[in-house]
């Protein structure tokens, strides 16, 4: 199915953005390599394994037709498995186990991110739409797992721009609302509920920026406010404790610079003793506990690298009796039964997507279940280096550095590509855009830039009203750095990214017209002003925070136009390819369709790709064939001179 089409601009002649005009790029790509775009991007045929809560199955997420669906195989016995969903336009997004006999799942409609929930029995009958609306979008808040029958979630049915917690029998799918969420101009954006599934806490957003968290003893009692913040310092509830009703603990970097584990009271809205674990370097907010043993179990954190800090005996003993069986990679659980006696683990690499395996913790047997991508040699694939280095002004920017494992690395073409969100991060791992890059003998350049979450709140909030500004000084800083290093040609960088990176792209084209070679900009804003009017509904109570973060399109509109390259494009002349989804909720179309009338307009030659069944990145298997031949093609055209 090619849903590749023209699309056409008010005062503008048609915008050629067909497969025929594009695939002529093709013939740029490299003909002698090893492995050939698809098998980057190739859906695994098993992947996203979870263990049954009676531990007698697993289920697994499988392609039909170059789409995933859900597939159930029994851990003893030979029967195949069995196909349990028939999804055919679009990827199943995720699922889960509601109980021993029944699946839920969600999904979209052509990357328009409104999730429907829907449930199937295990033997692909009683299958249903639980949440039949049109142009809603679901949350989960609680799986219930010691209710059989029932989860809660969240619905923005009344409101789109507000969620209310349900309750939602997962066989009949009648809803019952437990709390309402009527106010918009004090928003309730978070729900949590205790250990035995009751409502009991929640967070309302108020004058725009600040966040008060609320809370109440049982559920026949009002919320009351325990503590307002500013939006800028975060108390982030992760789960009630075990013997006090009144605790939770929580990632916070009150009175800090770092996000650290704390112990928190509601009832007095202050820290109870010391942080449970913090980190000098990063935040840390990952905190995992034995739902059986009622016991904290283990700490997670990310440096340049993903790592654990115990708290329990029993489950550091179990990573390393893993770890000491499965070798030099990063070991995951990644799903359990309800006795935990039986798991799934994963391991990962920068160089692997890793395997499956099934262990079973009575037996102390490990053995292999799948390999995620088997055709993928990964003595093949380059390695994903951490590095570091300090900005203009004495920044200290991190990031990751790939190297072609077949070349010398030395006056080599690169690829720099920012990351989106931009309040996200980079992570060391097998990325396979990473390493198809890295097959074309391009090194790829990735920098954790001022914002990047995890590095502290000063960091972060760095990047505050600096997009195409500092922001983008620091890609800048990277570039330079490794041009000095002498590892890249500065007659061949070229940038490339998604969503913010799509705009850093796009700035980097734009105002440092002569340091790159080529750009792709992919789902990437151009306009700051226009951006901020097209958010999706559920975005909106959150439109001041954004005001603070990118800029007042009335306070500081200056500023803004002066850092929206789709009005700058007259500086732009450097070769770029332009991606998008035409049902992008978060960037949307016109912010794709600007720059390229613009630059048209000056008698500049575009390609321009649009897909009709998309959203914000494409997640279609035959479109991602699609656009990264042609992006290899690109890239081959003027990087390989």
């Amino acid at each position: 199915m090619n849903n590749t089409k023209t699309t056409s601009l008010p005062g503008d002649t048609t915008l050629p953005s067909t497969s025929a005009n594009l695939e002529k790029w093709t013939k740029y790509d490299q003909t002698d390599v090893k492995y050939e775009v698809e098998d980057f991007f190739r859906t695994p045929e098993k992947t996203a394994y979870q263990l049954s809560p009676d531990g007698t199955h697993y289920a697994y997420l499988g392609p039909v037709n170059g789409r995933k669906n859900i597939f159930i195989q029994a851990l003893k016995g030979d029967a195949s498995p069995l196909q349990i969903t028939h999804e055919s336009e679009r990827d199943i997004s995720g699922y889960m186990w509601a109980n021993d006999q029944r699946l839920l799942f969600i999904k979209d409609s052509g990357g328009d991110e409104n999730f429907k929930l829907l449930a199937v029995d295990k033997d692909g009958q009683n299958a249903r739409d639980l949440t039949p609306f049109d142009q809603i979008r679901i949350q989960i808040i609680d799986d219930l797992k010691d209710d059989k029958d029932a989860v809660i979630i969240g619905l923005n049915k009344n409101n789109p721009q507000l969620f209310e917690p349900y309750r939602l029998n997962i066989n009949s799918g009648k809803l019952i609302q437990l709390a309402e969420n009527s106010n918009p101009l004090e928003p309730l954006d978070q729900w949590m509920t205790d250990h035995q599934g009751k409502l009991r806490l929640a967070s309302k957003v108020v004058d725009g920026t600040n966040t008060v968290l609320m809370y109440r003893a049982s559920e026949d009692q009002p919320f009351r406010e325990v503590i307002k913040t500013d939006f800028r310092e975060s108390i982030s509830p992760l789960f009630f404790d075990f013997s006090d009703p009144n605790i939770i603990f929580v990632s916070s970097n009150l009175n800090r610079d770092k996000s650290v584990i704390i112990r928190f009271n509601l009832e007095t809205g202050e820290e109870v003793g010391a942080p449970v674990f913090s980190h000098a370097s990063v935040d840390v907010s990952g905190l995992s506990y034995s739902r059986k043993r009622k016991v904290l179990t283990h700490v997670t954190y990310t440096t340049d690298k993903f790592h654990y800090h115990f708290l329990d005996e029993e489950r550091a003993k179990l990573q390393e009796r893993l770890e000491k069986e499965l070798g030099n990679y990063e070991v995951y659980l990644v799903s359990n039964n309800r006795k935990e006696d039986k798991y799934i683990v994963r391991t990962v690499s920068d160089r692997s997507l890793g395997t499956y395996y099934f262990y079973d913790k009575n037996t102390d047997v490990l053995e292999i279940i799948s390999e995620v991508s088997p055709w993928i040699d990964e003595a093949d694939m380059a390695s994903v280096q951490p590095i570091v280095f300090t900005s203009r002004d004495n920044l200290k920017i991190h990031g990751y550095l790939t190297l072609p494992s077949h070349l010398n690395a030395k006056n080599i073409p690169v690829i720099v590509n920012p990351h989106g969100g931009p309040w996200h991060r980079d992570n060391w791992g097998f990325n396979p855009e990473i390493q198809l890059m890295a097959s074309r003998g391009y090194a790829v350049l990735q920098i954790n830039f001022r914002g990047s979450t995890g590095y502290g709140r000063k960091f972060w909030e760095a990047s505050f009203k600096q997009w195409g500004q500092t922001m983008q000084n620091d890609i800048t800083d990277g570039v330079n750095w490794l041009i000095k290093e002498g590892i890249a040609d500065p007659k061949r960088v070229a940038i490339y990214g998604g969503s913010y990176g799509g705009y850093a792209t796009l700035a980097g084209v734009t105002y440092t017209p002569d340091l790159y070679c080529c750009a792709v900009d992919y789902v990437g804003v151009s306009n700051l002003l226009t951006f901020l009017q097209t958010i999706p509904p559920y975005w909106k109570p959150y439109l001041e925070m954004m005001y603070a973060m990118v800029g007042d399109p009335e306070k500081d509109r200056e500023m803004m136009e002066a850092y929206s390259p789709a009005l700058h494009a007259d500086k732009i002349k450097t070769p770029l390819f332009v991606i998008q989804g035409a049902n992008d909720p978060r960037v949307n179309i016109d912010e794709a369709d600007q720059i390229v009338r613009s630059l048209r307009a000056n008698g500049i030659e575009v390609p321009y790709m649009v897909k009709y069944n998309e959203g914000h990145g494409f997640h279609n298997e035959e479109n991602k064939f699609e656009v990264y031949r042609i992006m290899m093609g690109f890239f081959g055209k003027y990087l390989q001179g």
